[in-house]
This record gives C-alpha cells, sequence and structure tokens, in this order.
C-alpha cells in the first residue's frame, strides 16, 4: 500500500527562492522508498511579490502541488496550521522555502516514519548565518521558557518537523488558539518521539521576515502559551 508524505511550505515574499526549492526538493523526494508517494502543499501567506504566480505556475504543470491562498499575511503560525489542515498525507513535514531547511533530510524523516515514529523534531545544531545575539537569545528563549513551563521543550527545535496523520489529526482538533507555538504543540501532544539533527543552511535569497519586535512579541505570546506563572 503506497503512503503518502505531504510537505507543506509556508511562503512569504519568496519569490527569489521558490524555483530553486522546487527544483532541489522535488528531486529529493523522488529518491523516496517506491511506496511512498509525496505532494507539495504551499501556503502563500499574503505575498506581496510574485510568489503567488510562481506557485500557479508549478500547479498548472504538476498535479502534486497544492496551493492554500490566504487573503492576506496571517503569519507563520497560521500558515502552518492552514497546511496540516489541507495536508493528506500519512506522513507531513512543515518547513520553510528558503532552504534553510535543508531537504535533503526528507528520506531520514520518512525513515523514522517507517520505524514507527509520530513526532519528528528537527533540531538545529548550527545555524552559521544567524550571527552570536540570534544564537544567544534563542538559547536564553530555551532556557527561560523550560524554567517556567511543566512542558520541556528541545533545545533548538525548529519550525522544520513532521508527524504522522495521527499527530496532525489532534493538532487539527484540539489546538486552534488564534495566538500559538506550533512547534511547542508538536514536542508536548505525546506519540512515539525523536528527533534528527541539521545544520541550518544560509537562507538561499531574501532576508529573515522577523524583526526584533516581533520575535520579542512571539516570545512573549509563547510563554504565555506554556505558563501561568507570569500572569
Amino acid at each position: 500500500m503506497t503512503k503518502l508524505l505531504s510537505v507543506v511550505v509556508s511562503v512569504y515574499n519568496e519569490e527569489l527562492a521558490l524555483r530553486e526549492f522546487y527544483a532541489e526538493t522535488g528531486k529529493i523526494l523522488k529518491t523516496l522508498p517506491a511506496d511512498w508517494d509525496y505532494e507539495f502543499l504551499f501556503v502563500n501567506d499574503g505575498s506581496r511579490d510574485q510568489s503567488l504566480s510562481i506557485l500557479r505556475e508549478f500547479a498548472a504543470s504538476d498535479e502534486k502541488v497544492k496551493i492554500v491562498n490566504f487573503s492576506r499575511n496571517f503569519g507563520h503560525e497560521a500558515a502552518m496550521i492552514a497546511g496540516l489542515d489541507y495536508a493528506g498525507g500519512d506522513g507531513i513535514v512543515c518547513m520553510d522555502a528558503d532552504l534553510q531547511h535543508p531537504p535533503e533530510c526528507l528520506p531520514e524523516i520518512v525513515e523514522k516514519f517507517d520505524e514507527g515514529y509520530e513526532v519528528i523534531s528537527m533540531v538545529r545544531t548550527k545555524n552559521k548565518t544567524a550571527g552570536f545575539v540570534k544564537n544567544f537569545t534563542s538559547a536564553a528563549f530555551y532556557k527561560l521558557i523550560n524554567d517556567l513551563s511543566d512542558v520541556k521543550f528541545e533545545a533548538n527545535a525548529s519550525d522544520f518537523f513532521a508527524v504522522s496523520k495521527n499527530a496532525a489529526e489532534v493538532l487539527r482538533n484540539n489546538y486552534r488558539e488564534k495566538v500559538r507555538f506550533l512547534r511547542g504543540y508538536v514536542q508536548s501532544i505525546g506519540f512515539e518521539k525523536t528527533t534528527i539533527e541539521y545544520e541550518a543552511r544560509p537562507r538561499f535569497a531574501g532576508e529573515s521576515k522577523y524583526s526584533i519586535k516581533s520575535l520579542f512579541k512571539f516570545s512573549i505570546n509563547t510563554i504565555l502559551c506554556f505558563s501561568d506563572l507570569p500572569l
């Protein structure tokens, strides 16, 4: 019986990276075991550049490509939730379109699904382009939230993760808050879990969509999702 891998990709103003991402990721997906098929599910998060036009080009020539198009920018977390809602796979991988999440990890993720794991956290070991300040604040954030919360998070777990159909169903039905920390929920929903380490690539093109202000707001919201101690 053929299983389906859904690759959910959040897209916001990624016109310079999309063609490279699609070509490279598609090439790797074609090497998956014979009992696995795949689909792309691109979520266009209100891009103001030509990202949507490029995605429509992909869909016109490839039946494996599906698009969810937001009416405006709702943010990365909302895009991933929408991707989970529409993904039909037995296994679902969430990743970004800028190629910092290496597509060459996909075969290893499929191996973990075949071994029976239902939640796969991708743990970043290095991010050479982040700089000292971002790496330091990221480490400090995880230390703080682990001190405040009963849930203990894997340090440097990223928005690059994979869940089974069963785990995705729990996320769809029970984690519908407007303000959410999806990578945290993924680590706390139970199921048989494992981790895969990866080294983040440099962005293929463009710049990070997170400003210092938005990262600070995101951190505060995340802490409040998992701890009432600040209140």
